[in-house]
């Protein structure tokens, strides 16, 4: 009776702390990270997304082709390292790129396959999701057109964004009256180009030029909306659990695991052993 007494205090106590644990503050822990192929004559690759305090424990994207940028993940803050491997390549096999990228509470950040093919590289963006003004967008440039370097880029009616983007470099954000506009882009082999974009007022975008089978195309990424939205894929992280999910249900679990505790001491069982978290695949 006494240890069954002192197994109820303990499961009592710490579904106490997992509930106060899963409250909405521990948001503040976390930041959003996505993931962009941006490298024209690259083929499609897998992009692996691993914790370093946990390795094996991450995120899994096949078959990321050019011109795809991914929906942000939240995890919780720390560093990961971010690997491509080709399409198909064996997980255990080494990955043609790898790079580190460490996610403090509150900040998102866009890590990027860049350049040629010859010259590929993981460059990574440090992402701005502060609204903008009232009525205003807010936008950078991506030049991921290997065609149109350098680039100047002007909006209508509006600033210059660049007056000689190269290849594969981006502009900082500006603001600009938010509606449908047009990208007015000239450099390289071609002639100018005007691309219509349509921007929202109160979201932040970020524009990509890339190479399409008709010339130069534009590609508007919102990176977050009116108010406070930020755009969110399906894939999952960590130890199981969505990325962005509430940590209730893992509180919860957990409750469960103290209550199978208390039952395997009271028989005098032992809990087989637990193997490690595996990687999650997207949806």
């Amino acid at each position: 009776m006494t240890v069954r007494r002192a197994l109820s205090t303990l499961l009592v106590a710490a579904v106490a702390v997992l509930v106060g644990a899963a409250t909405p503050a521990g948001a503040a822990d976390t930041g959003m990270l996505r993931l962009a192929h941006l490298s024209p004559d690259t083929p499609s690759v897998d992009v692996y997304v691993d914790s370093v305090s946990t390795p094996d424990t991450g995120i899994v994207l096949t078959g990321v082709g050019y011109g795809t940028v991914s929906g942000y993940q939240s995890v919780p803050a720390g560093t990961y390292t971010v690997s491509m491997r080709s399409a198909g390549a064996p997980a255990t096999s080494a990955p043609v790129l790898s790079t580190t990228v460490t996610v403090d509470p509150g900040t998102a950040f866009t890590v990027a396959g860049v350049g040629t093919f010859a010259q590929l590289g993981l460059t990574v963006l440090d992402d701005d999701l502060t609204p903008p003004s009232a009525g205003q967008a807010r936008a950078r440039v991506v030049n991921a057109s290997q065609t149109l370097t350098p680039a100047a880029v002007t909006l209508a009616d509006g600033p210059t964004l660049s007056p000689d983007l190269a290849f594969p470099d981006l502009t900082d954000y500006v603001s600009i009256p938010g509606g449908p506009t047009t990208l007015q882009v000239s450099g390289g082999s071609g002639s100018p180009t005007d691309l219509p974009v349509d921007l929202a007022g109160g979201s932040s975008y970020t524009v990509l030029l890339l190479d399409g089978d008709s010339g130069v195309q534009v590609q508007t990424v919102l990176d977050a909306a009116s108010p406070g939205v930020v755009p969110t894929g399906g894939v999952e992280a960590g130890g199981g659990g969505a990325a962005g999910s509430s940590p209730l249900p893992l509180a919860l679990g957990a409750v469960a695991v103290l209550a199978l505790l208390g039952s395997v001491l009271a028989t005098g069982r032992r809990l087989p052993r637990r193997g490690r978290a595996p990687r999650h695949a997207a949806h």
